[in-house]
């Protein structure tokens, strides 16, 4: 008997029971999606059932179906074939509701299960938390390194969470600028038939288009901003800004015409690509913090892992 003897025992207890409720939570996961699936089927059969009887009804009491099938002397015939698939469909109906039923039956079943095994993950964490206190303060060889994990796991955790928190930002700023994209590549559509052929019509859509982006551009600087206030959190200094839209151009164009049709593609094609240059920066960093999100995963994952070492030895 050592001095954590009992504690050990009930870490055990209390992982295996963790293990049982992870097992049970995956196959309720798969019941669920059993029993939607066949919900599914069987409304399909209810639909298919409800049609044949409607058919079979027709025929028993006459009407122009009965009619003409009479006429050509294969009324009884064609009752027996349709009373047929409609006894088809029936048993088919059958067996889906008998599954069901057996598929519901097994999920009351798991979440009576579920229901009496309680919350094992946090005894089982408030346990290894009460062994880890034990070893630190008996002085205990094993004390040291955990206290050392335990400091590394709250440093690595907490970058974690910050760069977590930053390609959020970056998701959200990188979407908003794809829709200030979107609306002004359909402004250079419309500018490029207007060039070619003119007509009031391309210019209401042009300048639809314009108006949407400017908008739009102000949603997105806005994204950018905060964007840039994750960044400098871990330590990363960036201030991106979407090129300047001249909302007086845009007024201008729309009110008075002052500028010609080529120039105002070109300077839709600029804004375009210098938006675009903004997007891919943003794209790329996005994709840096994920790689950097994956990294600080794999450390946390394995200093809880020699944690659970030490602790369960």
């Amino acid at each position: 008997m050592t001095p954590f003897s009992a504690v050990d025992d009930e870490i055990r207890d209390a992982r295996e029971r963790a293990r049982r409720r992870d097992r049970l939570t995956r196959q309720r996961a798969t019941l669920l999606t059993q029993i939607e699936d066949v919900r599914g089927v069987l409304a399909d059969l209810e639909r298919q059932l409800a049609k044949e009887d409607h058919d079979v009804a027709k025929l028993e009491q006459g009407g122009f179906a009965a009619f003409l099938a009479g006429l050509t002397g294969g009324k009884e015939e064609r009752l027996a074939r349709e009373r047929a698939e409609a006894a088809a469909v029936r048993q088919r109906v059958t067996g889906q509701r008998t599954r069901l039923e057996w598929l519901t039956g097994d999920l009351r079943t798991t979440d009576q299960a579920l229901a009496e095994l309680g919350d094992p993950q946090h005894e089982l964490e408030a346990l290894l938390a009460r062994k880890e206190r034990m070893l630190v303060e008996s002085g205990d060889p094993r004390g040291r390194e955990l206290a050392d994990i335990a400091a590394r796991l709250a440093d690595v955790s907490a970058d974690l969470r910050e760069h977590q928190e930053a390609q959020q930002a970056g998701t959200a700023a990188g979407q908003a600028v794809g829709y200030v994209l979107r609306h002004l590549g359909g402004a250079r559509g419309a500018s490029t038939w207007d060039m070619f052929s003119g007509g009031g019509f391309a210019d209401m859509v042009e300048h639809g288009h314009l108006r949407q982006a400017d908008e739009a551009a102000w949603h997105a600087q806005g994204a950018l901003d905060r964007f840039s206030r994750e960044l400098a959190d871990i330590g990363v200094h960036a201030a991106p800004q979407l090129p300047k839209v001249d909302t007086r151009w845009f007024a201008d164009v729309f009110f008075d015409n002052i500028v010609t049709d080529a120039i105002k593609h070109q300077r839709i094609a600029r804004t375009g690509e210098a938006v675009r240059e903004v997007a891919e920066w943003v794209a790329a960093m996005v994709g840096r913090l994920s790689a950097r999100c994956g990294e600080l995963t794999h450390q946390q994952e394995s200093l809880a892992r020699r944690r659970e070492e030490l602790l369960g030895s």
